[in-house]
């Protein structure tokens, strides 16, 4: 039997927008679980506060998962900030300390050290660069602790989506805007939210696939769409 898999939904969404896909791994074979967030459970991380809400329930999911099926390792799918999220919970190094985003709250510092128990994190769509305000002291952590594909033990498979390229004009602007936030340059390809040269990492399996939105809310042609699932799903076996 494939290993059980995990999905970690992106920012500002809940499990129920990743059922469908959920569902069709499971037609495929694949054990599938959803960490079960609520739009809501990301109130508590804006403004750049830690994501460390949303990290601990990704741990108790795996968790579940693990001892379920009495296994030892799991395969993860982060979307869109679900993916670096991913990256700071595969880590060794204590995440939060009073600092993100220069608030003065005092939190909880976490460590997850989950390495060992994940087989591969495949990520779609996610920005693992932005020069955003309220995300950049999260991934600065992620990228200057645990840069590229940093564990040798993991299998890290990064999708970026090619469907369309950022202009000042109408129908793209959003586009533009986003991949702007990002990486610092409007004028290049994308999902409509992530960039692909954000989306991919040093010594990952990159991958681009075309006419891929970014959105679950684009049930017929983002990265989870039963056509597109396809092009990737191999990498879970």
């Amino acid at each position: 039997m494939p290993l059980p898999t995990v999905i970690l939904p992106g920012f500002l969404e809940g499990a129920e927008a990743y059922r469908a896909l959920e569902n069709s791994l499971v037609r495929l074979g694949f054990p599938t679980c959803t960490v079960p967030l609520r739009q809501r459970d990301w109130l508590v991380t804006f403004g750049g506060r830690p994501v460390t809400p949303i990290l601990q329930l990704l741990d108790q999911t795996v968790k579940g998962m693990l001892q379920q099926y009495q296994t030892q390792q799991i395969n993860l799918i982060g979307h869109s900030a679900g993916g670096w999220i991913s990256r700071i919970y595969l880590g060794e190094k204590s995440y939060g300390d009073g600092r993100n985003g220069g608030l003065a709250s005092v939190i909880k510092e976490s460590i997850f050290n989950a390495h060992p128990t994940v087989a591969t994190l495949i990520t779609l769509g996610t920005p693992h660069i932005s020069q955003e305000r309220w995300t950049r002291w999260s991934l600065d952590f992620v990228n200057n602790n645990y840069p590229g594909a940093f564990y040798q033990n993991v299998r890290y498979v990064c999708i970026a989506g090619k469907s369309i390229f950022g202009q000042r004009r109408p129908g793209s602007w959003l586009a533009y805007s986003s991949y702007q936030l990002t990486c610092g340059q409007g004028n290049t390809w994308g999902d409509g939210i992530t960039p692909i040269e954000a989306a991919h990492l040093q010594g990952a399996e990159n991958i681009v696939i075309e006419a891929v939105r970014h959105s679950p809310r684009n049930p017929n042609n983002w990265y989870g769409s039963p056509e597109i699932l396809q092009e990737w799903v191999s990498y879970l076996t």
